[in-house]
């Protein structure tokens, strides 16, 4: 089993309930942060003396308060930590399940298990450690449905660079000028104005601002 584990999570009754299941698991030694600063501090520190962590089990929101971070989401953490310490183990504990957010920890390499917070999510969160323990990587089957579903949505990258000039204010003809600058195609006006089209559609969206609302609320953008 794992020896040394590192909980980032702000809700004091999941941290509660984590470090119960670590412990009736054998876990000797773990850790607990209420701030992705304070994690990756703590990480940080251990890795320094020797005493690196052998997992993360991370959220993926933290709220505000009066505190100023330099790292304000687990996304960011998780990113922080892989490049100080690419042998650590991550699993994803989140109520955070849009198929985009799954998809994209995914793809970045970054992550080891998905698990999502519902009526079966300290059951799953088991499964998990027990899984990436033994080097498997791990889903929880809410998680594997969605991935599974016909109709999923995956934006890819020329959507995302869209959608983030989109959100930073740019034009569609700044776009259209930026795209071929940088040579991405497509980079046509009718192209740009065809997908957000697509995408307000997708997204039931009724303008583009909305549409960027929306992605944000997500945290995709």
């Amino acid at each position: 089993m794992f020896q040394k584990v590192l909980v980032a999570e702000d809700m004091d009754s999941i941290n509660l309930a984590v470090a119960g299941l670590l412990r009736d698991l054998g876990v000797p030694k773990v850790e607990h942060a209420q701030y992705c600063d304070e994690a990756w501090l703590l990480a940080k520190k251990a890795l320094t003396m020797g005493e690196p962590f052998d997992l993360l089990i991370c959220d993926l929101s933290f709220k505000n308060d009066h505190r100023t971070e330099k790292l304000s989401s687990g996304r960011e953490l998780i990113s922080a930590l892989k490049k100080e310490d690419p042998s650590l183990k991550v699993l994803v504990n989140t109520i955070e399940d849009h198929p985009q957010i799954v998809r994209n920890l995914w793809d970045s390499g970054n992550i080891d298990g998905f698990v999502s917070k519902d009526r079966h999510g300290m059951r799953d969160l088991k499964e998990a450690i027990e899984t990436v323990r033994n080097s498997g990587k791990y889903n929880s089957v809410r998680i594997e449905n969605l991935l599974k579903e016909n109709n999923l949505l995956i934006l890819g990258d020329w959507e995302m660079e869209l959608l983030k000039a989109i959100a930073t204010g740019h034009t569609q003809e700044e776009i259209q000028e930026d795209f071929k600058g940088r040579r991405i195609a497509p980079n046509s006006r009718s192209s740009i104005e065809k997908r957000l089209k697509e995408l307000r559609e997708d997204f039931g969206a009724n303008t583009t601002p909305h549409l960027v609302g929306i992605l944000k609320d997500l945290k995709l953008i």
